[in-house]
């Protein structure tokens, strides 16, 4: 998957928006005012929330080990670094995507859910 592709499979999700709080490196993509997925634009990396915490994000970083790796600072929240040049199948990737978007979307207060 291209990092084209996936910033576009990112802002079609419903109420999704791109941001750039540190700088033109890095695309947040956000839902509701929270984010769903760090884009690193220079290293074609994408951080998702890939479990309720850091253990339940490992079989990912297992399954993938030199493609998956722990996200720096909300690791231990359940984030993983998922390389776009490595051996990820675009379809797993996609399946991430998907569960990092309803995840956080299933953690908003009803009122700052996209209809």
């Amino acid at each position: 998957m291209t990092l084209d592709e996936l910033i576009a499979y990112c802002a079609a999700k419903p109420g999704a928006e791109e941001t750039y709080p540190w700088g033109d490196a890095e695309l947040v993509c956000k839902v509701g005012g929270k984010a769903f997925a760090f884009v690193g634009l220079d290293a074609h990396t994408v951080g998702l929330k890939c479990g309720a915490d850091a253990e339940a994000a490992a079989p990912w970083r297992e399954r993938f080990p030199d493609d998956v790796t722990i996200s720096g600072y909300v690791g231990r929240y359940g984030w993983n670094t998922v390389s776009l040049k490595g051996a990820v199948p675009d379809d797993d990737l996609l399946e991430l995507v998907d569960s990092s978007y309803e995840a956080v979307v299933a953690r908003l207060p009803k009122r700052r859910r996209p209809a």
